[in-house]
């Protein structure tokens, strides 16, 4: 199903050593192409893989392999996107919300996989676009969210916000998270905002620190166009990220225009894969019944 792979990991441990070893070690007794970048290259040892510079791991690929948390495998997923490689994890993270393989089950279940014993997902992506004086100056595009926030100041920022062209609220808060269903266990849950299953069609809007407890988060239709509206106070102090990343600085007045992007990220999963089970592992909800 899948011949020419790509790997990128995190920064090289004994973890990642003993996981990129198995992971190189099936590929190479597939005799498939395999690309790695210069992480893997640290601790690989003497391999037939390519090695390039991690934004051309993707380059070419069927799949792509992310070894490492959570923050390695949405690397992986925007060296990927858009394009046609998948995405799979093996979790050396402290959560993993989106990788799957454990270091041990790599032999076995990457095995699985390769033998098109999987499930695949695709998964929402969220662009955004920072909008002055009517003109689109800069975008960027977030499998996790899109997060609007204060930035070098602990004063409150000020923002409007519309959906769909018509007025929602206005807002004093520490920021916004505009979160996929990806991305509802990350900062939006910390946030307070719901855990969405990940198939869900939807966007949720979470308020960071509001100043009126009355605000909450707001679940909306992917098909949603959002814009936030800065207001004069403190606007030079509010910054915009997508999936950690920053955008460049905004100014007064700006407006920055949230919508799903046309294409999606292509999740794999083991064909045993439990979504529920997953999260009863990493939030602790209790063993499964008898």
């Amino acid at each position: 199903m899948f011949e020419r792979i790509g790997i990128i990991a995190k920064s090289a441990d004994e973890d990642v050593r003993a996981a990129v070893t198995a992971t190189l070690a099936v590929l190479a007794r597939r005799k498939l192409s395999v690309a790695i970048d210069e992480n893997c290259a640290e601790v690989a040892g003497d391999t037939d893989a390519e090695v390039v510079p991690e934004p051309g791991v993707a380059h070419g690929r069927d799949l792509v392999i992310a070894i490492g948390g959570d923050g390695t495998l949405l690397r992986a997923a925007k060296l990927a996107f858009p394009g046609e490689a998948s995405v799979l994890g093996v979790n050396l993270g402290r959560l993993g919300f989106l990788t799957d393989l454990n270091p041990e089950q790599v032999p076995d279940s990457l095995d699985g996989v390769l033998d098109g014993h999987y499930t695949i997902e695709e998964r929402c992506v969220l662009r955004a676009e920072i909008v002055r004086d009517g003109e689109a100056i800069h975008s960027s595009d977030g499998l996790n969210d899109i997060v609007i926030q204060k930035w070098n100041t602990a004063r409150l920022i000020a923002f409007d916000t519309y959906v769909d062209g018509r007025f929602v609220l206005s807002q004093r808060s520490d920021g916004m998270i505009i979160s996929t269903p990806t991305g509802s266990t990350a900062y939006s849950l910390s946030g307070g905002g719901p855990i969405m299953h990940p198939q869900l069609r939807a966007v949720v809007l979470v308020p960071i620190c509001p100043h009126a407890l009355s605000n909450r988060p707001i679940v909306l239709e992917d098909t949603a166009r959002i814009e936030i509206e800065i207001g004069d106070e403190y606007a030079m102090e509010v910054r915009v990220t997508c999936d950690g990343e920053p955008m460049p600085a905004l100014e007064p007045g700006d407006r920055i225009r949230i919508s799903r992007h046309d294409e999606t990220v292509h999740l794999i999963h083991p064909a045993d894969h439990d979504h529920f089970a997953n999260l009863r592992a990493k939030l602790h909800w209790g063993r499964a019944p008898c």
